[in-house]
């Protein structure tokens, strides 16, 4: 059966009351053919994203209508790796219960990589000299990752895409990314990889109907217009980094392709005191 993701105007509910409802729907899918596997409350914007594997829309729906009554604003299909790929899990996190209502938010911190003059770097050193290159960008990518609770999410061809629940954390893992190609062009002089990082945050249902759509197509931009060994940041990554220790500086707005109105883009400091 299709996987569907849906997205709640929760207001001030707390945490309890969400696990009640969710409660409800799981006395009442067998009804309607359906299983309700879990979902990720954002209190702080007073949202409630359900993952649900359904026959159609309709029976989704149906379920929460006779259950509470709480029809969801907004319900998109979604791919399982997908939501587990950004999201980490496709189950309710073990000890759930009214005591221990799910606190996961489905708000995440998406950050692109990318290689500079890729395609130079193969005409310079051919397939095999550049496969090489590209496994020490991965290696040192994907230990940022597991050391700051990042999930890769896809491999880009020049770069990787990765997502995180916690700003902080990503922030911390782009770096040491940058640090970590520090020593290793120290130590290789003329044979220097310089690497693109780029981030957004948002939550995963958007209008249009994508997942993480808006967010992961922000994020791709700004690490397209970062210049090579920095770290570009949105508006929003900037603001929930205040008071957490990271330095930034404005780098004004700039258009992206794919965005009517210009976005402010912010760099975050990483070379070494």
């Amino acid at each position: 059966m299709p996987l569907y993701m849906d997205r709640h105007e929760a207001g001030e509910l707390a945490p309890q009351d969400i696990y009640a409802a969710h409660l409800l729907d799981l006395q009442v899918q067998e009804k309607y053919h359906t299983r309700y596997l879990t979902y990720w409350m954002d209190q702080a914007r007073g949202q409630v994203f359900c993952l649900v594997d359904a026959p159609s829309r309709e029976a989704a729906q149906a379920v929460h209508a006779e259950a509470h009554g709480s029809i969801a604003s907004e319900i998109i299909e979604v791919e399982e790796h997908t939501v587990a790929d950004f999201l980490g899990r496709l189950n309710d996190p073990p000890g759930t219960s009214a005591g221990q209502p799910i606190a996961d938010s489905a708000f995440r911190i998406v950050l692109f990589t990318d290689m500079e003059e890729s395609t130079r770097r193969t005409q310079q050193l051919g397939d095999e000299g550049a496969m090489a290159v590209l496994r020490e960008h991965d290696a040192i990518v994907r230990t940022a990752l597991n050391e700051h609770e990042g999930s890769e999410v896809k491999h880009t061809g020049d770069g990787i895409m990765a997502s995180f629940a916690s700003v902080t954390k990503a922030v911390e893992s782009s770096l040491e990314i940058q640090r970590a190609f520090q020593d290793r062009n120290q130590e290789r002089g003329d044979k220097a990889v310089r690497i693109r990082v780029g981030m957004s945050a948002g939550e995963p249902v958007r209008d249009g109907g994508d997942l993480f759509g808006a967010v992961v197509q922000l994020a791709r931009r700004i690490c397209d217009a970062a210049e090579p060994s920095t770290i570009f940041t949105s508006n929003v990554v900037r603001e929930l980094c205040i008071g957490k220790g990271f330095t930034f500086s404005d780098r004004g707005e700039m258009a992206l392709k794919g965005f009517d109105d210009p976005i402010r883009v912010h760099e975050v400091s990483w070379l070494r005191a």
